[in-house]
């Protein structure tokens, strides 16, 4: 039995001033008394009378809850979700009105008006829904305005991994963004940042977007081709990061879209936080200018015993490992090359010998370009 007879004095001078709803009052005392429920102490405080007037702090919101609750179910209604949090906007007025008495009576450690009305419509709804309340990771975010009467939810993005295989020439890797937001999600592309869906990152967008919701796909690739690239064998790893997400579980792993293979699909808890190493093996078809013989292409050895190095624009510098090499001639004027090389090697570039050193036209001595290139495989390391 808790011992109410030191708090009576001070209940009794701020009930003579001021009308308090149960709730506002309990709370002033709860954590004093180490109670959990402001409700029923506040009842207890009023003798077990019923108020009748408007509380002088929250105006009765804590009567009204419930159509504050319905907002939030309708606002979940298309949502899977295990766990959530919610936070409130209350008017200042309410806020300013509950500082004034906690300052005027020193009641200090206890929980403001709007702390209290966040932590009962989440407890309300839990019960409801037998959801889980966490506040330090929930999968959606309830935004509860008390002030203008609505409710915003918003979902924690999900990551996905997988590999995709390409078997049709003329599918461009990375999406264009929409021309009306540049990829920020506007109402004409539906929030998504692509209004189109003609290439690798909008086909797989397309199926996310159809199957889980959400707004913007945000991907990782490792690596890159051209649009006339093939991409074989095990496919090329991504990741893909898809905000406000409406379901939170993928059941199909493999499927065939268009001309892309899409497998290993499965959601992931985190994005890779550093670039992921991979290793390419790669068919390209070369063209020169000069005729070329066996001895020449024999020059093409020298690749596997020292470093490419590679400058970018920005001035930075890599190095690349060529970690075999293989030629054939297919005229006198062109030949194939299939590596197996360090990931991210740019290879029209590194064919002609702009910024990459040693390039294949420097070797053979030749001006060369590079006709096509195909992925065969790719690895990570």
């Amino acid at each position: 039995m808790s011992d109410y007879s030191q708090i009576t004095p001070l209940v009794n001078q701020i009930l003579k001033k001021y009308d308090l709803c149960d709730h506002c009052l309990g709370r002033f005392f709860s954590k004093q008394l180490h109670l959990s429920s402001n409700k029923l102490l506040g009842k207890k405080l009023h003798h077990n009378q019923k108020t009748s007037k408007k509380c002088h702090i929250c105006k009765n919101i804590f009567k009204n809850l419930n159509y504050f609750l319905k907002m939030m179910h309708d606002a979940s209604l298309n949502y899977s979700f295990s766990s959530f949090s919610v936070g409130t906007i209350v008017k200042p007025s309410i806020i300013d009105r509950d500082d004034c008495i906690r300052s005027k009576y020193r009641l200090k450690g206890i929980d403001g008006i709007k702390t209290d009305i966040t932590k009962e419509l989440g407890k309300l709804f839990a019960k409801q829904t037998r959801k889980i309340i966490d506040n330090l990771n929930p999968e959606v975010v309830f935004t509860v305005n008390i002030k203008d009467e609505s409710c915003q939810l918003r979902s924690k993005s999900i990551t996905i991994s997988g590999r995709y295989v390409k078997s049709l020439r003329g599918i461009p890797q990375k999406q264009v963004s929409c021309e009306n937001c540049l990829g920020k999600g506007c109402r004409i592309c539906d929030s998504h940042g692509i209004s189109k869906f003609d290439s690798v990152e909008g086909i797989i967008s397309k199926f996310l977007f159809e199957k889980l919701g959400g707004g913007i796909a945000k991907f990782t690739w490792i690596g890159g081709e051209d649009k006339s690239s093939l991409v074989l064998g095990s496919g090329r790893p991504f990741f893909v990061k898809l905000h406000n997400p409406r379901k939170r579980n993928l059941r199909k792993k493999s499927l065939i879209l268009d001309s892309l293979n899409i497998f290993n699909l499965k959601i992931i808890p985190n994005p890779p936080k550093s670039p992921i190493k991979f290793i390419s093996y790669i068919k390209i078809k070369i063209n020169s200018d000069s005729i070329l013989n066996s001895d020449s292409l024999k020059k093409l050895k020298v690749l596997t015993q020292i470093p490419v190095i590679v400058y970018d624009k920005s001035g930075k510098r890599s190095e690349k490992k060529i970690y075999s090499c293989k030629y054939r001639k297919i005229s006198n004027y062109s030949f194939s090359l299939i590596l197996k090389v360090d990931g991210g090697l740019p290879i029209k570039r590194f064919v002609i010998g702009d910024d990459v050193s040693p390039g294949i036209s420097k070797i053979l001595n030749a001006s060369c370009t590079c006709k096509e290139f195909d992925f065969l495989d790719i690895e990570t390391k």
